[in-house]
């Protein structure tokens, strides 16, 4: 869970607590400096302390406070913002390694980690999600139920004639932050049966005769061939 710090840190690992500065001052129990070093006449500040949390994805978008399990049995709540993204850093002040001589305690640092989420996906402010209409839903147009982060569906319209990739904005039904709310972007996939009866195979061919004898695929050539 906590990882070392850079040159003139120290940083906790799970085995314990390493002093990267052992070497040169000596080290405590936990590699807390045992002589006080003052350079040129202030105290010296704390050692910060690095660590790793994982969130859901929920917890993430939401925000809530999280209890840390410290070396030595000590224990520290730390708030996790509401839109806190993958990766993201939250510094703590005044909660690393204690000075060893009176100075300014170290401060946490403390690098959050994201589990991904079954159908939504992050994209920035905005959620997106993929959504599968059937064929005759595309072409004739419908209304349909898209999922959202909170659980409750919204309603949306697929106009009639609608190709897979377009996407389908839901105002205000993404990552909501203290400055700005996203959206909800919902992209339309078209799902064809794998299966057909005899009956609808016919049909599906009778309906083909009627279309307009275009290729669809004349463009994308055209493009290639330069």
């Amino acid at each position: 869970m906590f990882g070392g710090g850079g040159p003139g840190r120290a940083g906790y690992s799970q085995g314990g607590f390493e002093d990267l500065l052992g070497g040169m001052f000596g080290s405590g129990r936990f590699g807390t400096p045992s002589g006080g070093y003052r350079g040129f006449g202030g105290p010296t500040p704390g050692a910060d302390i690095t660590a790793t949390t994982t969130l859901d994805f929920l917890t993430a978008i939401h925000g809530d406070t999280v209890t840390l399990q410290l070396p030595g049995g000590k224990a520290t709540k730390v708030k996790i913002p509401a839109g806190v993204k993958d990766g993201q850093k939250i510094k703590l002040r005044g909660k690393g390694q204690p000075s060893p001589d009176g100075g300014e305690p170290g401060d946490l640092v403390l690098t959050v980690s994201v589990r991904p989420h079954p159908v939504f996906e992050r994209d920035g402010l905005n959620l997106r999600v993929d959504v599968p209409v059937t064929f005759s839903e595309a072409a004739l147009g419908a209304t349909i139920e898209v999922p959202t982060l909170d659980g409750d569906p919204v309603r949306l319209r697929v106009a009639p004639g609608t190709p897979s990739g377009r996407v389908l904005r839901v105002k205000g039904r993404g990552v909501a932050t203290a400055k700005s709310t996203g959206d909800l972007l919902a992209t339309v996939h078209i799902v064809v049966p794998s299966h057909l009866s005899g009956e609808a195979k016919k049909k599906l061919e009778e309906f083909a005769a009627l279309l307009p004898a275009e290729n669809p695929r004349d463009e994308l050539i055209a493009k290639a061939r330069g």
